[in-house]
C-alpha cells in the first residue's frame, strides 16, 4: 500500500461575485441617499470685500429694514407695494444722469422685499443696481 499525501489545493478566492455585490450595494446607497435641503443651509449675509469707487455716480440709496419697510434717499416710503416704490424711485431719479440704485438691506430682511425693490427699479427704467454690504472683519 502506498500512502501518498494528498497535495492540498490552495483555496482560490473569486473576486468577481464580490465586486458585483459591492456595485449593487453602491448603486442602492446612491439612489436612497437624501441630500441636504436648501432650508437647512446656514447663511450669514451680507459681507463683501471690494474696493471703493474713486468717482461716485448719481446714487439713489434704498434702505430696507428687517421688517420690510423702505426708505429712498432717507425718506420713508409709506406702504410696501411695488407701484409705490416705482413712483418713489422715478421721483428720486428726476434730474440725475444714469443713477445707480444702491440696495442697502438689513441681513434679516425678507428676500421678497429686496425683489420688490429690484422689480420697482426695472419698472422705473433704472437698470443699474448694486447692493451695499459690510466688509468682513
Amino acid at each position: 500500500m502506498k500512502f501518498r499525501r494528498r497535495q492540498s489545493e490552495e483555496p482560490e478566492i473569486n473576486l468577481i461575485p464580490f465586486i458585483d455585490v459591492l456595485l449593487v450595494v453602491l448603486i442602492f446607497l446612491m439612489l436612497s441617499t437624501t441630500y441636504s435641503k436648501f432650508t437647512e443651509l446656514q447663511v450669514t449675509l451680507p459681507t463683501a470685500d471690494a474696493q471703493q469707487l474713486k468717482e461716485r455716480p448719481a446714487e439713489i440709496i434704498v434702505a430696507i429694514s428687517a421688517d420690510g419697510r423702505y426708505s429712498i434717499d432717507r425718506q420713508v416710503v409709506e406702504g410696501r407695494s411695488v407701484e409705490l416704490l416705482t413712483s418713489a424711485l422715478q421721483q428720486a431719479s428726476q434730474g440725475r444722469q444714469e443713477p445707480v440704485v444702491i440696495i442697502s438691506a438689513d441681513a434679516a430682511t425678507p428676500h421678497q422685499a429686496v425683489v420688490n425693490v429690484m422689480d420697482a427699479a426695472r419698472r422705473a427704467n433704472l437698470p443699474r443696481l448694486t447692493f451695499a454690504a459690510n466688509k468682513p472683519q
